[in-house]
């Protein structure tokens, strides 16, 4: 129960902090997007961009405060503001209100004070009084001082009590709100040891952090801290909310002023979703607001296909950040908050089109490991493939309605290219998967070694990659056309590098070093002697790498071990080493009449490799050395540990490809 306390409590806490640095974001939105008349004189001018420097300051310092700091702001700021609003009600009191007629002059049109008069001086004795404990209560004043401030604030309504002339009354009630003034700026002053102090200690932290962390760890720090998306999130979505609460209002008003009833139709729908959507995106703060707001749609929405398909990796929850920093930059390449109103919503439509095909990649990324491992460990439940199969459905799907209804809506230019070579990219990669999976299934449901599979595999996923490739090419095209004859801009030439060198340069390189890798295993398999027929049954083993019995063929290593061939030529795309004793399994020709060693630096006898192809050839060759040799040999194999660096790097071979083998070792399930 007390830690069920402890958990709201700190929840409530956290909600009052990002309820507090709300209204900094809002007013730095309000001053970035007001405007000033640049010919009111250089001393207006000056007066102006200063007023705005320091509101921008004065927000940017309060937004990053501590939220023990930030309490005690709104602590100082609540008393200020209830010192105001008791100053301001006993001026209006004195001006407006007759308490012996049957009304007072409204304001606004309000009528809420009642019409007794004793009964709405007490009311405003007990406003007012409620007003002076917590000015008192907020700045902590001392019960003595506490006592003159409330009957300070309480004295302009006895003036009304005893019927002072009016002049006397409002003269009373500025010495008032004078006294209470003095009283605020005195204790505020008293703050300002307090108010240095943490300026200071603000400083040197962000100084200690800096230095030691660096700026990305100290900005990362500062994002979480002060929970910024929440607070970016919680401004753009009241921001909606008051737009769309006077928008509606003024809608109602016009059609009932036009004599019409029925007040939301569809197309009045419409022009109100138009109109907040406009707004939403009109400036940088309110683009990284619906930012933000995306970022939580697509976190959960990521969440929810995770649990849907019954994926527990923690990389692939990363759509959630993945997403508003994409729809940011095409906010940015494009310019959303600069354009016109009708212009803006025509490209925020289309931003979001491609947004769209990102997200369904980003989904297609998540699901197809999934199905790989469904699929090579030939795991037989309906209700364990029903749901990625689902979403592979999906994926396939909903890029060819997106395209045929864009097709059939918008004539063709450099946008729709690019969002439909998405879509054809996105479906492709999905056949791609299907047909994968489709091999893996088929070579678990007859349960036989299929020596082509690694091959079969490894042609579909090079053809997808290939087209892929292609795309990537035809991508960069189009963006170079864009840049060139309709929007050119130096964030779409930064993007335009990043993607030349991530989807074309690194994607080529990787494929090639895929290709030379395949063709390098094939052709140390190729020179290894095969054993056939009864040579096979003779060996009464199983291959060391999968554990299963010799049906057809094995490849023998120079050590005298035996694999499978396609077993083996998996485990030469990592490294060139027997598996069972980490001899050399390939030895180029020239070394081999030049350099009798063997894998661990012994020299044979003789300077003869062919006793190593008989069987004990090894345990000869040891015994010929002599014990000495012998341990010598023994103690090197022992203190040898190989990891996974080594294996790639060790003899000169190049180090372990991540994507190579995400690509080409699926089908260990065999």
């Amino acid at each position: 129960m007390a830690s069920a306390n402890i958990r709201i409590g700190q929840q409530a806490l956290t909600v009052l902090d990002v309820a507090f640095r709300v209204p900094c974001i809002f007013i730095i939105d309000a001053i970035f997007n007001s405007y000033y008349d640049p010919g009111s004189g250089w001393v207006g001018t000056a007066g102006k961009i200063l007023i705005r420097v320091m509101g921008i300051m004065v927000s940017s310092v309060v937004l990053v405060l501590s939220q023990k700091a930030l309490f005690k702001f709104y602590t100082l700021f609540f008393a200020v503001l209830l010192g105001v609003v008791a100053v301001l009600i006993n001026y209006y009191a004195i001006s407006h209100i007759d308490f012996y007629s049957a009304y007072y002059k409204a304001a606004l049109g309000f009528r809420l004070v009642p019409r007794n008069g004793p009964t709405l001086w007490l009311g405003m004795a007990v406003v007012q009084l409620l007003f002076g404990m917590g000015y008192v209560a907020l700045l902590n004043i001392q019960s003595v001082f506490a006592a003159l401030v409330v009957l300070d604030v309480m004295i302009p309504l006895w003036g009304l009590i005893i019927e002072l002339p009016v002049d006397v009354r409002q003269l009373v009630a500025v010495a008032s709100g004078l006294a209470l003034a003095l009283n605020t700026a005195v204790c505020l002053a008293l703050k300002l040891k307090w108010f240095y102090y943490s300026c200071r200690y603000v400083y040197l932290l962000v100084r200690h952090m800096y230095r030691i962390y660096g700026l990305q760890l100290l900005v990362e720090d500062t994002w979480k801290r002060i929970h910024f998306p929440d607070v970016l999130r919680v401004f753009w979505l009241t921001r909606m909310t008051a737009q769309a609460i006077i928008l509606v209002y003024v809608v109602k008003v016009v059609r009932h002023e036009s004599g019409e009833h029925s007040y939301l139709t569809w197309d009045v729908f419409w022009d109100l979703f138009s109109n907040l959507i406009i707004s939403g995106c009109d400036s940088t703060l309110t683009v990284l607001g619906m930012s933000a707001v995306i970022s939580s749609i697509a976190h959960y929405l990521g969440l929810s296909i995770l649990a849907f398909i019954g994926s527990t990796e923690e990389e692939d929850k990363r759509l959630g950040f993945v997403a508003p920093v994409l729809f940011f930059i095409l906010a940015l390449q494009t310019g959303l908050s600069g354009l016109d109103p009708e212009e803006r919503l025509v490209r925020l439509s289309r931003n979001m089109c491609l947004l769209l095909t990102a997200i369904l990649h980003f989904i297609h990324g998540m699901t197809d490991p999934v199905l790989m491992s469904l699929s090579a460990s030939h795991v037989s439940s309906f209700r364990r493939h029903f749901p990625v199969l689902l979403v592979s459905l999906c994926l396939f799907v909903l890029p060819v309605v997106l395209s045929y209804t864009l097709w059939h809506r918008y004539a063709l230019n450099t946008w729709l290219f690019a969002v439909t070579a998405f879509c054809v990219e996105l479906c492709l990669k999905v056949v791609v998967s299907l047909t994968v999976y489709a091999l893996f299934m088929v070579d678990g449901y007859y349960n036989v070694l299929w020596e082509k599979l690694d091959d079969y595999v490894y042609c579909v996923r090079s053809t997808g990659n290939v087209i892929e490739f292609v795309f990537g090419v035809i991508m960069f095209g189009n963006g170079a056309y864009t840049m060139m004859f309709e929007a050119g801009s130096k964030i779409r030439a930064c993007m335009m590098c990043l993607h030349a060198y991530f989807n074309i340069y690194l994607q080529a390189k990787n494929g090639w070093k895929t290709f030379i890798n395949r063709r390098t295993a094939v052709k140390k398999i190729n020179s290894l002697p095969e054993v056939k027929g009864g040579q096979l049954r003779d060996i009464e083993d199983v291959c060391a790498i999968c554990y299963q019995e010799f049906a057809t063929s094995a490849r023998i290593t120079p050590c005298q071990h035996y694999f499978h061939a396609l077993c083996l030529r998996k485990w030469l795309y990592i490294q060139d080493t027997c598996p069972m004793c980490h001899q050399k399994v390939y030895i180029e020709e020239e070394a081999r009449d030049r350099v009798p060693f063997n894998n661990n630096g012994y020299v044979a006898p003789g300077g003869d490799l062919g006793q190593f192809a008989e069987p004990g050839g090894a345990e000869a060759a040891a015994a010929a050395g002599g014990p000495e040799h012998e341990n010598e040999l023994l103690e090197d194999n022992d203190s040898i540990e190989y990891d996974e660096d080594e294996w790639g790097t060790e003899n000169g071979e190049t180090p372990i490809e991540e994507d190579y083998i995400n690509d080409d070792t699926d089908s260990n399930g065999d």
